[in-house]
């Protein structure tokens, strides 16, 4: 059978009215988590006596008629990238076992004060990077969960959550999504307040991973609403309540340079999407209708590799130090990268910037005849394997671009989950939730 996800938001009226409650949606998840963690592997701690009393303290403000914000009650997962005061914060690495920053990060405080419930720290990989820690896919658990958000990936697509924390730099919040069957929302970059989270990089975002389109928007604006975005940048902004659909007027389609290497299944239900599309109106652009979607997709093929340069050349600090005081205790990805850094310039740095802001402006003039791109997650469904968390070819553009993306686990490849996904434009991140929620509608036969 496959998991069974539990979305928050279809339960807040029964909160409101009595009939159900904080505590026992939370002991709905804790029944799951004791059914799947054994083998999911999905957190690194749990903490259950204290979600329970949380959770009981959320169950008397909806009796009191005094809900704290539409996720009161809410139980979450936070990546072990981001910091919390009452659990340790490992990043995947040995070299950080049992470190507590006695801090809440930005976005954790946020989520505190709305009144979610956090139930524990879910499994990334080290340092948020390439190196997976053996969280199983709860789809079919010998395959891969996707990372680097691995443990809140499979908490939230295996049922055991309605919603966690993710960051994604290149890949690691809409390709486990899409690989666990779950909503993937990656802000535009600075939209949320990533304070206190081991996330570094000029592309890195704070976003979520939940179990419907509307609690992502819920969740999202609570931590927004409350700690707002990244210094210097405009938060995410928008209405309290999931945006109205908004029917796309035309949706521009990426090939990407993952179109090579997508398995003919993934294309063709990405096919499929754009005939659904078709049928209800939408115009779709493609490379051969418009001259700038075609300089975009001959420039992407360089998206990868300038991502890599970027984050080799921003992660001297912290790694240099890291590589010095225990170099052993990295793994070999991470030694490589210590390696490929220590050959960069400051000019291979600023050229490769300067590429990156060109291709912004190339996909931001896009805006003029598309409401939103759309392409796949991945190239297929998750791969066998817990050795890589599978090729990001299709989720590293919306990093590199610094826009808003969205995975809807709309697509299938023999049985298991493959996410179709759509990008908006920078600081439009309201619109692009109207319209994913148009194209929802559409694809489920609504």
């Amino acid at each position: 059978m496959p998991p069974v996800m539990k979305p928050f938001h279809t339960a807040v009226a029964s909160f409101v009215d009595g009939s159900h409650t904080p505590r026992a949606f939370l002991e709905s998840c804790i029944e799951t988590i004791e059914a799947l963690e054994p083998e999911v592997g999905a957190f690194v701690t749990l903490q259950i006596d204290r979600a329970r009393e949380a959770a009981d303290l959320a169950t008397l403000r909806y009796k009191e008629g005094k809900p704290l914000s539409p996720i009161d009650g809410m139980p979450v997962g936070i990546k072990d990238i981001i910091e919390t005061d009452d659990m340790p914060t490992e990043m995947g690495s040995s070299l950080f076992t049992g470190y507590r920053s006695m801090f809440d990060a930005a976005s954790v405080s946020a989520l505190r004060e709305a009144g979610a419930v956090v139930v524990g720290k879910t499994v990334t990989t080290e340092f948020a990077s390439f190196h997976p820690r053996g969280t199983k896919n709860p789809w079919d658990t010998t395959r891969t969960p996707g990372g680097s958000s691995s443990g809140s990936a499979a908490a939230v697509g295996g049922g055991m959550l309605p919603g966690a924390l993710g960051t994604q730099v290149v890949g690691s919040i809409l390709r486990p999504a899409g690989f666990c069957g779950a909503i993937g929302f990656k802000p535009s970059v600075g939209a949320i307040n990533r304070g206190g989270s081991m996330d570094l990089l000029s592309q890195s975002c704070t976003g979520v991973l939940t179990a419907s389109l509307e609690d992502a928007w819920l969740m999202a604006m609570a931590i927004a609403s409350r700690v707002g975005g990244d210094p210097g940048h405009v938060p995410l902004a928008g209405p309290a309540t999931p945006p109205p659909p908004a029917a796309p007027r035309a949706i521009a389609v990426l090939q990407t340079p993952g179109w090579s290497l997508a398995s003919d299944a993934a294309k063709a239900e990405l096919d499929r999407a754009i005939a659904v599309l078709k049928q209800h109106g939408v115009k779709i652009i493609t490379r051969a209708d418009n001259a700038d979607l075609e300089a975009l997709e001959t420039a992407l093929p360089n998206a990868e590799p300038l991502t890599r340069l970027i984050n080799a050349w921003e992660w001297r600090w912290p790694l240099n130090v890291l590589y010095a005081r225990d170099a052993a205790g990295l793994s070999p990805s991470m030694r490589e990268r210590h390696a490929e850094m220590a050959k960069l310039t400051a000019e291979d740095y600023v050229a490769a910037i300067t590429k990156r802001a060109a291709m912004r402006a190339l996909h931001a003039r896009l805006a003029d005849v598309a409401d939103a791109t759309m392409t796949l997650t991945s190239t297929g469904a998750a791969p066998v394997g817990l050795g890589s968390t599978g090729n990001p070819i299709f989720v590293v553009p919306g990093s590199h671009l610094g826009v808003p993306a969205i995975t809807l686990p709309l697509l299938k490849e023999s049985g298991l989950p493959l996410g179709l996904q759509l990008l908006g434009f920078h600081g439009h991140d309201a619109a692009l939730f109207s319209t994913a929620f148009a194209v929802r509608s559409m694809m489920m036969g609504h």
